[in-house]
């Protein structure tokens, strides 16, 4: 496997630390643009397109093999052991960061610090836990994509991202999103809306830094001070922006939290 090709990485900046910036559903690594020329002069950035996302190689996307978290904790590990990274920085947004937790449970050297954006360990509610998705939610969200899935992303699109006096947030969410071909979209999905991470948190070692969003309809507050609760040395933030992409529609409040977590000495500098 080419790895470079095959998940179209992207290397940029020459510090001694190494930034990996990972992107959520239907998103593609641009939307860590505001990040990566923020950290570029101090920071070496790996960025890379999930399969079936960006301009990374379709045809090594299989359902049967992608069927599951795991086979996409295995590609990072893939991507790091080419690269030979180690103790880097791993910022995941939404389904990323359990992916990036589920990697760095399986090989802890790799990772120094994490960072989770919009993250949820699962979606559907369950007994004694607020998911913000019941059964019913998901499977009308299947059949919408299933019948008219450019309708679909429009109307997905503008939920997910907010804002609503920026429309052009999300109709830059609705690009990235459309693009991706609907059979591998809908896959994807139930993969990520199914999941369930709780048993994991745990065994999370790095410290994690947990930015929520106060308003996003993909992950409830609760959630975030269930990740709180659960994963071992962390740090919860609750971002004052709106809906589930702040890293594109707040990215100097983003910005500066990660800072604040990666490098407080630049921070008491200030």
């Amino acid at each position: 496997m080419d790895v470079s090709d095959t998940f179209n990485v992207t290397q940029i900046g020459t510090g001694s630390e190494t930034l990996v910036l990972a992107h959520g559903f239907g998103s593609d690594q641009t939307a860590w643009h505001y990040q990566a020329e923020a950290f570029r002069d101090k920071y070496r950035i790996v960025l890379f397109d999930y399969l079936g996302c960006g301009k990374s190689d379709i045809s090594s996307y299989s359902p049967v093999e992608y069927a599951s978290l795991d086979r996409y904790s295995d590609d990072i590990i893939t991507i790091y052991d080419t690269l030979g990274l180690s103790s880097t920085i791993f910022v995941g947004h939404s389904v990323s960061a359990m992916i990036g937790a589920l990697a760095s449970v399986k090989r802890p050297e790799f990772f120094q610090k994490l960072v989770f954006v919009g993250a949820s360990p699962r979606y559907l509610n369950d007994d004694g836990y607020i998911g913000g998705f019941t059964q019913a939610d998901l499977d009308q969200l299947y059949r919408g994509m299933a019948e008219d899935y450019l309708d679909w992303v429009t109307g997905f699109s503008q939920l997910a991202m907010r804002n609503s006096d920026r429309p052009e947030l999300g109709r830059v969410f609705a690009r990235s999103l459309s693009a991706m071909r609907p059979d591998i979209a809908q896959s994807t999905a139930r993969v990520i809306f199914e999941s369930d991470m709780r048993a994991h948190l745990p065994h999370i070692q790095p410290p994690v830094l947990i930015l929520q969003s106060q308003n996003d309809i993909a992950v409830p507050l609760d959630v975030g001070a269930y990740l709180a609760a659960q994963i071992p040395d962390n740090t919860l933030v609750v971002l004052p922006s709106e809906g589930h992409f702040p890293h594109m529609s707040a990215p100097q409040i983003v910005t500066d939290a990660i800072r604040a977590f990666i490098a407080p000495q630049e921070i008491n500098k200030m």
